[in-house]
């Protein structure tokens, strides 16, 4: 659970005593795949509890082994990770399908889209889902168990839902949705986001789902693409316009570092941030990002903070999985397992 104290910034999961990780490997050779949902809210605690409620009824097939809350932003990130494939030969959907689903429609039904505020976009309650190959797995898999859930939350639940990366039979991405549907720029004073948008129709079809958006609900992304890293950058400055120009400067699009997209938001009193996805970090890095944006924000006169993830790695990722699950075998009888 979050702590109660809702924090500027977390990564916060359960704490279970230290287990051997190795002896919990050799028992759970399953290929794995992490779900990330990032939800459009932070600081209502009775809406979060019931999000998370709906993850932990599928554990342990599927496990919740982050959650990273940001006040400023009204957002939280929360990444699940399971087995691809349902054991025994289940004719169900796969846990992670039925975990991320069941969490999706928690949040609809917890939290207004209409009375939401905060300093970071978002097109809907469930503003992204990014399924993410881990151990063993393959992006085809990942993409077909992607386009199964974004089928069910478009018919099911009745949100439009837009496909990118390795789901989307043209492989679109990301930003190119978030741009078509206006996601980047803000709709209230003080560099917010508030509220629903006002469109009665959506500019681009949805993949999935009605194509007339709900106020309470919005739309929702979902994508299947290799492993992203999500590396943030404080600038100290209340001049967001300095940090977008860094941002701009410093991404791909704007001739700056291969495979990273940035954006610059407000982020506190007098504090604006570089916000960046870095699609390949095993070329360009963190390290490569902080001292680039380091120099980029010097040429404005500007001091620039020590960077921070918004997950752990998939190496940390998977080993808190094999944690939690061995605590839980060590909890549950073998009949509930």
């Amino acid at each position: 659970m979050l702590p109660s104290s809702r924090p500027q910034k977390c990564c916060c999961r359960l704490e279970f005593p230290q287990r051997n990780v190795e002896a919990a490997a050799t028992m759970l050779r399953p290929a794995l795949a992490c779900c990330k949902l990032y939800i459009s809210e932070a600081r209502n605690a009775p809406a979060l509890r019931a999000i998370e409620r709906a993850a932990a009824e599928l554990r342990p097939a599927a496990v919740l082994v982050n959650a990273f809350a940001d006040d400023a932003y009204n957002r939280v990130g929360y990444t699940l990770v399971s087995p691809l494939a349902a054991a025994g030969g289940d004719p169900a959907p796969p846990p992670l399908h039925r975990a991320a689903f069941g969490m999706v429609a928690a949040a609809l039904e917890a939290v207004d889209l209409g009375a939401h505020a905060g300093a970071h976009p978002r097109l809907g309650v469930v503003d992204h889902i990014a399924f993410h190959p881990l151990a063993g797995a393959h992006l085809d898999d990942v993409a077909a168990l992607t386009r199964a859930v974004a089928a069910d939350i478009g018919d099911k639940l009745q949100v439009p839902t837009y496909l990118y990366g390795a789901a989307h039979r043209e492989g679109r991405t990301l930003a190119t949705i978030r741009r078509q549907l206006g996601y980047f720029t803000p709709n209230s004073p003080g560099e917010q986001w508030r509220g629903a948008s006002d469109a009665s129709s959506l500019p681009v079809p949805p993949d999935a789902g009605p194509t007339t958006p709900s106020r309470s609900k919005g739309v929702v992304a979902i994508g299947a693409t290799a492993w992203v890293d999500n590396y943030n950058l404080p600038v100290h400055t209340a001049d967001v316009a300095a940090a977008r120009r860094i941002a701009r400067a410093v991404s791909e699009r704007g001739g700056g570092l291969r495979s990273v997209q940035a954006m610059g938001l407000a982020h506190g009193e007098g504090v604006a941030e570089v916000a960046c996805n870095l699609l390949d970090p095993a070329t360009v890095g963190a390290e490569q990002v902080q001292e680039r944006v380091r120099q980029l924000a010097a040429e404005q006169g500007l001091a620039v903070g020590e960077g921070y993830f918004t997950d752990f790695s998939q190496e940390k990722i998977v080993e808190l999985y094999m944690q939690i699950c061995n605590q839980l075998k060590q909890r549950l009888p073998s009949s509930d397992m």
